[in-house]
C-alpha cells in the first residue's frame, strides 16, 4: 500500500492510549516511542538494554510526554512465561493495551544459504517471528479490551520478494507477512482491532549499516523522517485498515 508519508498527525492523536514498542532503545523503535509519547501515548518501552531504555524514558519525560514504563526483555532468551508476566503486569497497571509496534529485529548474516549457520538461523527466527508471535498471543486479551487497537509488524522489502543471501532475515519477514494475514483474518469481525505490516524502507539505522556497509548513510532518511506512517497506523485514522501491507517511504528510484 502507498505510504502515508504526508500524514499530519494531530497533537492529541494518541491521547490516553497505552502503546507497547519493542526494540525501543534506539533506531526506529526509539523514534517511534518518542513520536507516540509526543502525541499523547503512555509508551511501554521494551528492549534488551536497560541503559538505552532509560535514556529514551528520560527523553520522553523531558519532552513533557506521559510517564512511560520500562520492561526489559531480550527476545533471544524470552520464554512464554516472560510474555505472560508482561501481560499480567500491563493488565494490573493499565487494564488494556491500545497498540503494539513490533520493531525489534535481528539481521543475522548476509551470506549464501549454503554457508548459513543453523544456530544463527534459529536465533533470527526467535527474535523476528517466534517471539513476536507468542508475545502477541499473550497480549491479545488486553488488545481486545481496548476500544480501538492497532498491531504493527515490521516487514521488509526482502519479506515481500526474496533476495539472494538474505537468508533467515528474509524468511522471517515472509513469515511475518503470513502471520499478519492469518491474524487479520481471525480478528476481522471484531472491528476495533487491526493488524498490518509496515516496511520502513532504507533508513539510517545500525541494522542498515550492517547490511550495507559501503552505502553512504547521508543519502538515507533518518528514523524521524518516516514517523508519519507509524503515527497514522497506530492512531484512529487507520481504523478499518486490516490485513494490509504498508510502506513508510516511497520506493527508491
Amino acid at each position: 500500500m502507498s505510504c502515508m508519508i504526508d500524514y499530519q498527525a494531530p497533537g492529541d492523536l494518541l491521547a490516553d492510549r497505552v502503546v507497547l514498542v519493542t526494540g525501543a532503545g534506539d533506531g526506529i523503535g526509539r523514534a517511534a516511542a518518542l513520536a507516540y509519547a509526543q502525541h499523547g501515548a503512555t509508551v511501554i518501552l521494551l528492549g534488551r538494554t536497560i541503559a538505552k531504555l532509560e535514556r529514551v524514558y528520560d527523553e520522553i519525560e523531558a519532552g513533557g510526554g506521559p510517564q512511560p514504563a520500562i520492561f526489559p526483555l531480550n527476545f533471544e532468551g524470552a520464554t512464554l512465561n516472560d510474555f505472560h508476566t508482561l501481560a499480567e503486569t500491563l493488565d494490573k497497571e493499565f487494564g488494556r493495551l491500545d497498540g503494539i509496534l513490533h520493531n525489534a529485529g535481528l539481521l543475522g548474516r548476509i551470506t549464501p544459504f549454503e554457508q548459513y549457520n543453523p544456530e544463527l538461523w534459529d536465533q533470527v527466527m526467535q527474535v523476528n517471528i517466534n517471539g513476536p508471535i507468542w508475545m502477541t498471543q499473550a497480549l491479545l486479551p488486553l488488545l481486545k479490551s481496548s476500544q480501538d487497537a492497532s498491531i504493527i509488524f515490521t516487514s521488509s522489502g526482502v519479506g515481500r520478494k526474496g533476495r539472494a543471501y538474505w537468508g533467515a532475515y528474509s524468511v522471517s519477514k515472509f513469515a511475518t507477512e503470513g502471520f499478519m494475514e492469518v491474524l487479520a483474518d481471525e480478528i476481522e469481525h471484531l472491528g476495533h482491532l487491526r493488524v498490518n505490516t509496515l516496511n520502513p524502507g532504507a533508513t539510517r539505522t545500525q541494522m542498515r549499516k550492517d547490511a550495507y556497509p559501503a552505502e553512504d548513510p547521508e543519502l538515507l532518511r533518518i528514523p524521524t523522517d518516516i514517523m508519519p506512517t507509524y503515527l497514522w497506523l497506530m492512531g484512529p485514522d487507520s481504523r478499518g485498515h486490516n490485513g494490509q501491507r504498508f510502506d513508510a517511504q516511497p520506493p527508491r528510484q
